[in-house]
């Protein structure tokens, strides 16, 4: 059958079919549909993630490792007993001396096991019994960009499969309309770039990647129809569209194709469940008033924050927030304080929205960069200014929700602040752990590529960090 009377045949014969499919959906729309486990490989303690990624490297000196040694040894230098000749990064290495510099903001204990907290976080210290702090995270990666591509990927180059589109491809989606994995970035923020990639597929079928939603009218770039074209003439178009794949994928055996039905298929269904999802108008005052002022004001984190909460509702699995500007080589406080100005209230807010709405059992909710800040001063060290440079020794992140266990430390680093002491988790272990959480065992969602069965914990040793789990 040539294409012409492919298309004569699909107008004339599929078009009453699309048009009984658009005024009555089917059945299966809005269901789940399944991944490539059928069957958890652990009892799963959450069904969705919330990622809250800050990105830059937020300073754990400033916000949860309390370090008054720092305070008490105020410009003198880093010693070399504590240092034992690891690298620094090239905007430090060269300097005379490394000043230590102890946090100018106070640290009060909080919650019901004394959890030490910021000033900077006081909405946090409301809901410190409900997260674990993790203090001894730590990474290889010493720059922005393999750090972040290492948290999301789990390896340091690009072009490897984000997390969650390994968490997709590995559970599938709960809602047929929406996209299983979301990303949201706050509008804005000028810092360390973000790319693409970072929550790209990968050597995955494109159809795990994760979609941008945008502050905005159209909150997915080129979703609405186009003018003169309306969705019954959308939908006719897309029926004889996946002939014509149905017809290639048979001849080339590509899977991509396939992946390129469901995308326009998605696509179609998106049309009419974005703009319900986004839309926070109907939400109550009380529900802004908790995410703080910077909820009414689209594309911010604050308003990002409750959108999460929305699409967690509908069933979206992974929802992965992106927060700019905390990459403070100088001019720290100053930076830092306007970061958690942002960022504070509306973390709180999104645990105490999802746990009011009990939905904070099965979400996991993360919070964190891609490394820490060193405890010495990069460039000048002042009174009440100074700056850190980036330190993947150690650095702080908490999780909370979905088989966490609340009101907890996990690890500890030493004295300055500057080495693990205890319990250190890599991020290999720490993508060992969500999976977990999420009834994944990180040896057993593998994809053949390249011959190698790839994971997202990769080929080196990864352990589910037990100390963490409820």
């Amino acid at each position: 059958m040539n294409r012409r009377t492919l298309l004569s045949t699909i107008g004339g014969g599929l078009g009453a079919i699309a048009l009984s499919d658009l005024l009555s959906p089917p059945a299966a729309a809005g269901l789940a549909t399944a991944g490539v486990i059928a069957k958890p490989h652990v009892e799963p303690r959450a069904k969705r993630v919330i990622y809250l990624f800050q990105s830059g490297g937020p300073s754990q000196l400033e916000m949860f490792d309390y370090k008054p040694l720092l305070s008490e040894m105020w410009g003198q230098s880093l010693p070399d007993s504590v240092r034992k000749g690891q690298r620094l990064t090239g905007m430090s290495a060269n300097q005379a001396v490394l000043p230590l510099a102890g946090s100018i903001f106070p640290f009060k204990q909080q919650g019901a096991a004394g959890t030490w907290v910021s000033d900077l976080l006081p909405h946090t210290a409301k809901v410190v019994d409900d997260i674990t702090v993790i203090r001894s995270m730590f990474t290889e990666a010493i720059n922005h960009d393999p750090a972040i591509t290492f948290l999301q990927t789990g390896n340091q180059i690009a072009g490897r499969p984000s997390m969650g589109a390994w968490i997709q491809y590995g559970l599938g989606s709960d809602n047929a309309n929406l996209p299983a994995f979301v990303v949201l970035i706050t509008r804005g923020k000028a810092d360390q770039p973000l790319y693409s990639r970072l929550w790209g597929a990968g050597f995955l079928p494109s159809e795990y990647q994760g979609v941008q939603f945008r502050s905005g009218k159209d909150p997915v770039l080129f979703l609405n129809n186009p003018p003169g074209v309306d969705a019954a003439g959308r939908r006719s178009q897309l029926d004889a569209l996946n002939e014509l794949h149905r017809l290639e994928a048979a001849a080339t055996q590509d899977p991509e194709v396939e992946a390129r039905i469901a995308q326009y298929e998605m696509a179609f269904r998106m049309q009419s469940s974005v703009p319900e999802a986004t839309d926070l108008s109907g939400e109550p005052e009380h529900i802004f008033d908790l995410y703080g002022p910077d909820s009414r004001k689209p594309g911010t984190f604050a308003a990002n924050c409750l959108l999460a909460r929305r699409l967690a509702e509908r069933g979206v699995k992974f929802i992965q927030l992106y927060h700019q500007g905390w990459d403070q080589h100088g001019g720290l406080p100053k930076g830092i304080a306007r970061q958690c100005e942002e960022t504070d209230q509306p973390s709180a807010a999104l645990l105490q929205d999802l746990k009011q709405r009990g939905l904070l059992d099965d979400t996991l909710v993360i919070w964190g960069g891609e490394f820490g800040r060193t405890n010495y001063s990069q460039g000048k060290l002042q009174k009440d200014n100074y700056g850190r440079d980036h330190h993947p020794r150690c650095f702080s992140v908490w999780m909370a929700g979905g088989g966490i266990k609340g009101g907890t430390v996990y690890g500890e680093t030493c004295p300055f602040g500057y080495n693990i002491e205890r319990d250190g988790v890599h991020v290999r272990d720490f993508h060992a752990t969500v999976l977990h959480l999420l009834g994944i065992d990180h040896e057993r969602l593998t994809f053949k590529f390249q011959g190698l069965n790839a994971k997202l914990t990769g080929v080196e040793p990864a352990k589910v960090v037990r100390g963490v789990l409820a």
